[in-house]
């Protein structure tokens, strides 16, 4: 760990403590005799499979935007955008797997945007089920309202 300081490579951990999410470490430069904190996070790369096959890491941020899109102009808090993607995030990483289809991600937002707004679930479907024409999207909405 170099120290922020004067860039000394070796430092001694005075205290470790749990975060919550991580490790909070403590550290005293030995050069320069000044102290500075670390936090140390556990990673877990998860990869999301395209249905053209193709693989990329999960994102969080690219989820949210294309929920915020689906819902915008819609009286949907921000806060209840982020706890669906949070819930989804937590889904994916407790799966315990190194790989989701991207289907089943598609379908956890599905879920949760029908619970808060139908006009919301039918544009996120209407892109991610690729929906090619109005009666396709007849089909959802009447499945939806329960026809």
């Amino acid at each position: 760990m170099k120290c922020p300081f004067c860039g000394h490579n070796r430092s001694r951990v005075l205290d470790t403590r749990d975060s919550g999410d991580g490790i909070r470490r403590r550290r005293l430069c030995l050069n320069c005799d000044k102290r500075f904190t670390t936090y140390e996070q556990v990673s877990v790369a998860v990869y999301v499979i395209k249905s053209d096959g193709r693989r990329e890491a999960f994102d969080r941020t690219k989820l949210l935007n294309g929920v915020r899109m689906a819902c915008a102009k819609r009286p949907i808090a921000m806060s209840e955008l982020e706890s669906i993607v949070n819930q989804v995030e937590e889904f994916v990483y407790n799966a315990g797997q190194a790989e989701v289809l991207s289907s089943v991600i598609g379908n956890q937002v599905l879920d949760r945007l029908q619970e808060i707004d139908p006009v919301a679930y039918i544009r996120f479907a209407t892109v991610y089920l690729e929906l090619p024409d109005l009666n396709s999207v007849r089909d959802v909405i009447d499945k939806l309202v329960g026809r």
